[in-house]
């Protein structure tokens, strides 16, 4: 048997690589992502509705501390409309016992600057509408 042989200096020729040529740049088909609220303040119509939307989340934020910390982590700000505003809530019971509120809330709400409206109490539905 033949003793293995060992490595010499010669110079040994590198391996063939893949090459992968860049892509040509071209202009890109899909335009530039505006945040939502650049979009919606952008235009006259829109930014009407991203005020009452500001304003309806407002009118939550100074209803904090009048709200009890678990009830308040199961409401979101609704629509404000001409009408009035509604809070929505996540199930009935929380809106059973928001309702028993609503002198109170209507009451800070007053107390605190805001013109007095109508409070609106629904109960929004988390759950996807079936196929049937």
């Amino acid at each position: 048997m033949a003793p293995p042989q060992k490595p010499t200096d010669k110079a040994v020729a590198p391996r063939p690589q893949a090459f992968y040529a860049p892509l040509p740049s071209r202009q890109s088909v899909v335009p530039l992502a505006r945040p939502l609220v650049e979009s919606l303040a952008g235009d006259a119509s829109l930014s009407s509705l991203l005020a009452r939307v500001r304003a309806s989340q407002a009118r939550l934020d100074a209803l904090a501390d009048v709200l009890p910390g678990l009830l308040r982590q199961h409401l979101r700000a609704g629509p404000l409309d001409d009408d009035g505003w509604t809070i929505l809530a996540a199930n009935s019971a929380v809106a059973s016992k928001l309702r028993h509120l609503l002198p109170t809330l209507a009451e800070t709400l007053v107390a605190k600057g805001w013109q007095a409206t109508s409070i609106r109490v629904k109960v929004q539905s988390t759950q996807l509408p079936s196929g049937k």
